[in-house]
């Protein structure tokens, strides 16, 4: 039987579940709404969608790193809270998610993927979880990364197991000849760290958008201007904040947090000298778990009091 926009859509707004998940219950049920309606309460699907509307800002991040360490994926998996975080479970599910990451490009790709070991989806198990667990969960986002001539080196701030915790970072060091993984994955691990703990916007200076700069001087200016400062004095504290604006933002322009004095790129140009190497560091990501998400606090006492008012 074919199953019209129109029909999914009608499930979809009664029922709060997911257009593929009302979809599939519509054929299952050739079509019947009532009938379509008991499946997606079978599964737990109606369930996951009413939870879906509450906050998950908790959870974990993840990575999973090919075993030639050319490829490496880092996902963020959010629940509401972190005891879900540290259920063993969700754990699982998390690293069997990060390691379908290594074959997507996007959430999306990740969600209608195979979940390993299963016949269903990954956003199936998800919302099984879900239905099981009692608490929304989501797959926020994903970066998948490559190193060409190298190795993809990693640090997890905060892990509960191996691989996954409350900060991640992935960094693609590049070598120019012959690559010595051992050894790009002792720098790599070594930057990560500092990347994790210093929270570097741009790779250099060169990386800077420049409107990005010309913002940091107008506004230097403006405050010089105003202070009554004359025009070549407010041009030359500009190009000081912008030096500092690098210093602070500028993962090469960074002073190392393992040794305090030395910039990251001086750093790296030791590393290579002492070793006989020649390795650059060509991309870094990083996530930190429930970054840019809005937590909503809540007073248990005031909910009880408003359901007896």
């Amino acid at each position: 039987m074919e199953i019209s926009a129109k029909l999914v859509k009608e499930l979809r707004d009664k029922t709060g579940a997911g257009m593929m998940d009302c979809k599939r219950a519509l054929i299952e049920m050739d079509g019947d709404i009532t009938a379509a309606s008991e499946y997606l309460r079978k599964k737990g699907l109606m369930d996951a969608a009413k939870k879906s509307s509450r906050t998950a800002a908790d959870g974990l991040v993840a990575l999973s790193i090919s075993s030639d360490r050319k490829t490496a994926s880092i996902i963020e998996v959010n629940s509401e809270t972190d005891f879900v975080a540290r259920n063993e479970k969700f754990q699982g599910i998390v690293s069997s998610i990060a390691n379908v990451a290594l074959e997507c490009d996007s959430v999306d790709q990740i969600l209608e993927a195979k979940f390993p070991g299963a016949d269903k989806t990954v956003r199936e198990e998800i919302d099984l979880l879900i239905s099981v667990v009692g608490e929304n969960m989501n797959l926020r986002r994903c970066k998948r990364v490559s190193s060409k001539n190298g190795v993809v080196s990693a640090y997890v701030h905060g892990a509960i197991q191996p691989g996954m915790g409350k900060i991640g970072v992935l960094i693609c060091i590049e070598c120019d000849g012959e690559v010595s993984s051992d050894q790009a994955d002792e720098v790599g691990k070594k930057i990560a760290m500092h990347i994790a703990a210093a929270n570097p916007s741009y790779l250099c200076s060169k990386c800077v958008p420049q409107e990005i700069i010309d913002k940091e001087k107008e506004i230097v200016i403006a405050q010089a201007k105003d202070s009554g400062k004359p025009e070549n004095i407010a041009e030359k504290m500009a190009e000081g904040r912008v030096k500092k604006f690098f210093e602070e933002n500028a993962l090469l322009d960074q002073i190392f947090v393992i040794d305090g004095k030395t910039k990251v790129a001086d750093f790296l140009e030791n590393f290579n000298k002492e070793h006989n190497v020649k390795f650059s560091i060509a991309s870094f990501v990083k996530f930190v778990l429930g970054e840019g998400i809005e937590k909503r606090e809540s007073n248990f006492a005031e909910e009880v009091r408003s359901f007896i008012a």
